[in-house]
């Protein structure tokens, strides 16, 4: 409720002077006896009077772009809504049901249906926090896996990702419920639809600390939406570009040179399972080849590449302090443990140590991927959160037997290890050159099954 509005329990009338300054969704109300309260109908003067309520809900439902409305219904002197019905399509059905709530007494408004299929979010601004979710509406910041960004975080992902900023309150004591939309919707015809507007003038939210795997980010895949958060906080990573399957592509970063690198993009890591290559390769195709449900891959990167120096991973291991690896040159092949670390050039272990430091004073615990090309080390992957790691324990434990893994055996004979030992109680041993950092030590982290490293 705007802050200077009654405190009244007439939604249709708080939706009327909502829309004096911000985009709403299209809508008509009736009273109980089936006569128009109020009208938004984009291409009419606001309250115009229809002739009839078939007339106005037609009006409504030329005007939506799904050619669809929903109806809500409260009683007029209670705040708390009643019946709902979503997606009508026929002018027939929405006046007899009109009719039919208004006979039990029921105020009803009629609005355009608004796709929380679209591509699109919704969610919550309120101080320095923003909460949203796609595929859901406002009501989804009660619910777990929510994402939550400081408020000019999130104006620049959604501008990044959308190509516009939201039209909504700058003034962070104002609690705003919103859904953006890649199709312009609403009586003003935006991107933007405010649902709901309040004052809050005390015990404002202050900005969350990012953290990821949620909803948004495996929306449109993990990888994709670690390097946009790392570009936005002002990291050096290459121009990306993202194909996603549900979402138009979009694009950030800069620098890098005219060559390619591939990534595919899971919902969340799935460490060396899918296709990671120097070189262009039809992303459509390289979807449905490794991914033909469509329920794993969430996305396609194209990432510009680095002259490399030197590549490698760093984490956050569990006592706080940072843990580097790496080779010289590209680092697919360490990553998947056909190559062991190596000592780096002490100017190139400076620049990664420096951009670890920053990147933890950004966004706390870290783990990333890195290549440096003598002058500047790039940030190529990024994941929050500490690791279970320490030295050559991956993960620390003791169980009663530790079964011995060849490392050129390859990852899935890994995978596969796993199941048997986790069924088992069971820890592993990796024999072989390979890093603690590496896609080893990614699955066997993520597994949480105790291992360390073995070099022989």
């Amino acid at each position: 409720m705007s802050p200077d509005l009654p405190d009244a329990h007439h939604k249709d009338e708080t939706l009327d002077r909502l829309a004096q300054d911000w985009n709403v969704a299209q809508f008509v109300s009736f009273d109980p006896a089936l006569a128009q309260r109020f009208v938004r109908i984009r291409g009419f003067e606001r309250n115009h009077r229809f002739a009839s309520a078939g007339d106005a809900i037609g009006a409504l439902l030329r005007s939506s772009p799904d050619r669809s409305v929903n109806i809500r219904t409260f009683h007029p002197h209670r705040s708390k809504s009643r019946d709902f019905v979503y997606g009508l399509r026929s002018e027939v059905e929405v006046v007899d049901s009109v009719r039919a709530f208004g006979a039990s007494g029921l105020t009803t408004i009629v609005n355009e249906t608004v796709d929380i299929n679209d591509g699109g979010v919704s969610g919550v601004f309120l101080g320095d926090a923003v909460e949203f979710a796609p595929a859901d509406t406002p009501r989804c910041v009660e619910k777990p896996g929510t994402a939550a960004l400081p408020r000019s975080l999130a104006r620049g992902l959604f501008e990044t990702i959308y190509g516009f900023v939201p039209a909504v309150p700058d003034d962070p004591a104002q609690r705003v419920e919103f859904s953006i939309h890649p199709v312009r919707r609403g009586y003003r015809h935006d991107h933007t639809i405010v649902w709901e507007l309040e004052s809050v003038p005390a015990a404002l939210p202050t900005a969350p600390r990012v953290r990821w795997p949620h909803r948004f980010s495996r929306f449109v895949g993990d990888k994709a939406f670690g390097l946009l958060i790392g570009a936005l906080v002002g990291l050096p990573v290459p121009r990306t570009f993202v194909v996603p399957r549900k979402l138009a592509p979009f694009a950030f970063g800069e620098g890098g040179i005219a060559e390619p690198w591939i990534r595919t993009c899971p919902v969340e890591p799935v460490p060396g399972r899918f296709t990671t290559r120097r070189g262009w390769v039809d992303p459509f195709e390289l979807m449905h080849r490794e991914d033909p449900e469509g329920g794993v891959i969430a996305s396609v990167l194209c990432q510009r590449g680095i002259d490399a120096v030197a590549s490698g991973a760093a984490v956050t291991q569990a006592d706080g302090t940072p843990l580097v690896e790496g080779v010289s040159g590209f680092g697919d092949a360490f990553m998947v443990g056909e190559r062991r670390p190596e000592p780096l050039p002490r100017d190139v272990a400076q620049r990664v140590a420096a951009a670890y430091t920053r990147i933890v004073g950004l966004l706390g615990a870290a783990r990333f991927e890195w290549v440096d090309d003598g002058r500047q080390t790039w940030i190529v992957q990024l994941h929050c959160g500490i690791s279970a790691s320490s030295g050559s324990t991956i993960v620390p434990g003791e169980p009663p037997r530790f079964r011995r893994f060849r490392v050129e055996d390859g990852l899935e004979s890994l995978r596969a290890l796993i199941e048997d030992a986790l069924a088992a109680g069971d820890g592993i041993v990796l024999v072989g050159a390979v890093g603690v950092t590496s896609h080893f030590g990614d699955v066997l982290r993520r597994a949480g099954v105790p291992s360390r490293v073995e070099t022989l």
